[in-house]
Formats: structure tokens, sequence, C-alpha cells
């Protein structure tokens, strides 16, 4: 039975205007122009439109530890009752030198990370990526280290951020270091990583990223470096998200009474107090200290217990959601959180690297 284009409308709980539009288009089989007015075979489906679906965006992962950047630029993932959606990007393949942590990578991610030295494997690169990532060593940077700046073994392995970048000539490049980078005594360091990473001819900023400022319940320097393509916009930084930051006791206190839990990584070193670092105490009130990678069981006492925070907690710290699996003992688990990238700081970056791969200006 044919009826009146605006009774159709109604039906389908849609706009005449929009009804009209799809009749004139064809899309509405039935459709005829009676006189100055429309009617259509009240019959006739509701056309709905095909969406195609978006290739994701791919990313090769270099240095990529644990997984913790990877897992902020997949999202995907609840932390501290917040969901963090997931992005659009892939990991086709990544790198890492350490087996535990290719272990724990493996659990979490899949088998696709290839074990192995950089040096080797960089030959195996994908020939093209949108994106490089990677959180290049900072021992010989970190002030807790040697401070031989990147003519130290460790941290001239950034050179291999650079070499990646010209094999898969991605669209934006993303490198990650301590915050200690942009100290004085780093000032050649940080000019010639700058230099290196000018000459690929990308459009190239960096920042200084204070991880409480973005829902990280740890107070934590890092230096980002973002490349990218000159026919892209600019890359804008993913302004702080919250004022407040999230204190030690809102992220741990439900862990208070939970009984130790190898499986689950709840699990704490027993180091006696021993110098400064040995001693430190979280404090309740305020986000947790930085997790370093090499304490040797010395990490930061409990602001409230009689012992060390367990590694359950240190990953929370560090915005692991309790999904996240350790298969490794408590010093390599110890280890792979304290190298990590916060995942919640992560995937704040990589919602501003989307939208300058889909040539939107990021909005914060």
């Amino acid at each position: 039975m044919l009826i009146a284009l605006s009774e159709y409308a109604r039906m389908h709980d849609r706009s005449s205007d929009t009804l009209r539009r799809l009749a004139e288009n064809g899309q509405l089989k039935t459709a005829q122009k009676i006189g100055r007015n429309w009617v259509v075979d009240s019959e006739e489906d509701y056309p709905v439109k095909k969406r195609t679906k978006s290739k994701p965006i791919t990313i090769v992962s270099l240095f990529s530890g644990c997984g913790g950047m990877d897992l902020g630029f997949i999202g995907g993932f609840d932390f501290l009752g917040k969901t963090y959606r997931r992005t659009g990007m892939e990991i086709i393949w990544a790198n890492e030198l350490n087996p535990a942590a290719c272990r724990t990578y493996r659990q979490n991610f899949g088998d696709y990370i290839v074990e192995g030295d950089i040096c080797e494997q960089i030959k195996n690169l994908p020939s093209s990526a949108d994106i490089v990532v990677g959180g290049f060593p900072c021992q010989d940077i970190s002030i807790n280290g040697k401070m031989l700046g990147v003519n130290g073994k460790r941290s001239s392995l950034y050179t291999y951020i650079v070499e990646a970048v010209k094999k898969t000539e991605p669209k934006v490049f993303v490198a990650e270091n301590v915050g200690g980078l942009l100290l004085k005594q780093n000032e050649y360091s940080l000019n010639r990583i700058v230099a290196d990473f000018n000459s690929l001819g990308y459009d190239l900023t960096y920042q200084l990223y204070h991880a409480e400022e973005y829902g990280v319940p740890q107070t934590r320097e890092r230096v980002v470096f973002v490349g990218t393509k000159k026919s892209l916009p600019k890359f804008v930084p993913p302004m702080p998200t919250i004022q407040i930051p999230v204190t030690a006791y809102e992220a741990l206190h439900d862990l208070e009474g939970h009984p130790e839990d190898r499986p689950f990584s709840h699990i704490w070193s027993s180091a006696k107090v021993s110098g400064e670092q040995g001693n430190r105490r979280l404090v309740a009130d305020r986000p947790g200290y930085t997790m370093r990678a090499e304490c040797h069981g010395n990490i930061q006492f409990h602001y409230s217990l009689p012992r060390r925070i367990s590694m359950r907690e240190a990953a929370r710290i560090q915005s692991f959601p309790d999904t996240f699996m350790f298969p490794c003992g408590l010093r390599e688990t110890e280890r792979q959180i304290g190298n990590a990238v916060p995942p919640v700081l992560a995937w704040h970056i990589a919602n501003a690297v989307k939208s300058v791969i889909e040539g939107n200006q990021h909005k914060p």
C-alpha cells in the first residue's frame, strides 16, 4: 500500500527531510512522486547503510618490554573504574631482548613479539607501518644511572628507532625516555637525539609529561618525542586530564585486606630498611613515587601496612589493569613494571597521534 512519505518517516522514527533525500537519491525503491508529494510502499524496508570496516592503524614496537606502551596504544582496558576504549590500532611487529618480559608480553598480547637483540632483528622489520613506537633504554641518562648519556651502550640504542623509521616510513613515530634527558648535564645527548630525529625529515616535537596529570597514580616524568610526516597536521600534545592527582590510597586501598596471591602478583619483597630508596614509604593522600626498574627489592613501603608494596600494587601505581598478568618471579616483575610506560599515559598520547593520522587536529 502506498502511503505518504511523512507517514513512512513516522513509522521508522526518521525525519521527513531525511526520507525525502533518500527518495530523491533512489534509495527508496518504491518511492514515487505524485504531483508535489512523495509516496512510498509501506512494506518497503528502511534502507540501512552498510558500514565499511575501517582498516586498523598499524604499529611497529621497539624496546617493547612487557607492553605498557603497547597496551596504551591498543586500548581496550579498564583502570580504577574508568574504561580506556580501543583506539583502532594494531601491533604488527614488536621486539624485546629480555626473555621474561617477552613471556609477559606473549601472555597478555600474543605470540607476535620477536625475542632477541634489536641489532640483529632490525633486518626483520615489516616493510611498512603507520606508526613506530619505542621507549629506548634510559639507564645511561637517568639520574639513577651512570649518566653516560647517548655515548653509553644502552641509551645509544635510540638510533635503532631512527633506522626503523627509515625502513618502514611511518606516518608518525613516537619515542619515550626519562625526564632527566632535559637536565643541563644531558644537553649534549638531547641535542644529538633531536638532530638525529630531525634528519628523518619529519616535523618533530618533544614534551615533558607528568604522568599524575593524566590519571596515573604516580609522580613520573617522561619525555616523549613525536615525529609526523610533513603532509599531516602537526601533533598537538594531549592536555592534562585531571587537576587533582589520583592518590596512593585511591589506587590501592581495596587490596589492603587481600591475602598474598602469587597468580595475581600480589607478592612483596621482604627486604629490610636500607638507605634512602629502601626507606621510602608511600603517602596515602599523594600519588605514588616513581616506579624504578632496578630497586633490588627495595621498592617503597605501603602507606599503612607493615610491608613493602606488592607487585600488583606496583602495577596499579603504573596504571596497569588488574587483568594484566605477570607470569614471572618477583624481581623480574619488579623490573618489568619499573621499565614500563604507564598504559594510561600512553593511551592519551595514542589518541593524539590517531588524530594526526586521521587528518584532524586533536581536541583535548
